[in-house]
């Protein structure tokens, strides 16, 4: 059975779905969690994730294969990141069987929301992390819940696999030594002021540079960048300050292995745009979208084509995609297939 949804015409909106996972962390430890139809969070006033941003997400998919069967990419990887925000922000570890079981539990409890296959809409995973209880106090909290929800969707970045333009951004996204690398709601709060310039001026988002010396690109809104050189090179950009996106490292994986291409994470000067063929932006929301060209304070640069994916990134794109939904094989423990 599936919804009745015009599933090739979704956006990347919010849809209540029935179910949930929800579990509550109290007194030291995790209690099994449930799944629930209610999708309000009942917390108390004073909990730090509301005044304090004592939380942290992620974002992840299901893919409904070719022979009906459903395939979730890298949720450990997207277990351990969370964990990782996690210590970062003084909250305690989602053990990864938790994980795995919310999301499992909440794929198949939806299942008549997971998207046909050939439709490219996926349904989108929220796990969410979040210091609750009554303290008023700069200070961690005493009590957590973990939650997953999801929802169908469609492309990110409206139309898909085309290229789009970006516009680089006098803000900084994060600050040297600090969030940047935890996926946390303050970082994306900070966000929406310069990509809401950026689309007042017709693009699609922004660019950050890096915030120490304003020279290096870092990330795309909020999504990573990588760039593609005349020399056959993958070139992605490495800072502590990024968010550590599962796309990326995918990519640097396939660019390598399935492509052949020299794949490394380094630095990408601002003002050597010139050194790149093709360029895109990469993560669980945006997958690939390419990037038509950047404007700077000086110029516009433009890639490949504002009009035409660049070979490598469509080759990319389909290896990625071909992966997530069974139609390629997949290097192993990439992806779990739930019947």
């Amino acid at each position: 059975m599936t919804a009745t949804i015009d599933w090739e015409n979704l956006g990347f909106d919010y849809i209540k779905t029935p179910y949930r996972f929800l579990a509550t962390y109290k007194d030291g430890a995790w209690d099994d969690g449930v799944l629930t139809e209610d999708n309000v969070l009942h917390i108390s006033e004073s909990s730090p994730a509301l005044h304090y941003g004592q939380q942290c997400f992620e974002g992840l998919k299901a893919y409904r294969r070719k022979d009906g069967r459903i395939n979730l990419f890298r949720a450990d990887e997207n277990s351990k990141r969370l964990n990782k925000s996690a210590s970062r922000l003084r909250m305690p570890d989602v053990p990864q069987e938790l994980f795995l079981k919310a999301v499992t539990d909440v794929v198949k409890a939806n299942e008549e929301f997971v998207p046909p296959y050939g439709t490219g809409a996926t349904l989108y995973l929220r796990p969410l992390l979040i210091g609750v209880g009554d303290i008023i106090g700069v200070k961690p909290a005493k009590e957590f819940i973990f939650t997953v929800f999801c929802m169908p969707v469609g492309p990110y970045f409206k139309g898909g696999l085309v290229p789009t333009n970006f516009i680089v951004s006098d803000y900084d996204r994060a600050a040297p030594n600090g969030t940047g690398a935890a996926k946390t709601g303050g970082n994306y709060a900070a966000s929406m002021l310069p990509g809401e310039e950026a689309h007042k001026q017709n693009f699609s988002d922004c660019i950050y540079l890096d915030p120490e010396t304003h020279t290096k690109i870092e990330e795309v809104g909020s999504a990573n960048f990588f760039g593609i050189t005349a020399d056959n090179r993958f070139i992605t950009p490495k800072s502590p300050s990024i968010l550590p996106s599962i796309t990326k490292y995918s990519l640097l994986y396939l660019a390598s292995e399935r492509l052949g291409l020299d794949a490394i994470e380094g630095d990408i000067y601002i003002d050597h745009l010139d050194e790149f063929v093709e360029a895109g932006a990469c993560g669980t929301a945006a997958v690939i979208s390419p990037i038509g060209g950047i404007q700077t304070k000086d110029d516009f640069h433009v890639f490949y084509s504002e009009t035409e994916v660049g070979p490598v990134t469509k080759s990319l794109y389909d290896e990625l995609v071909g992966i997530q939904f069974g139609d390629k094989p997949a290097p192993e423990g990439w992806i779990i297939t739930l019947d």
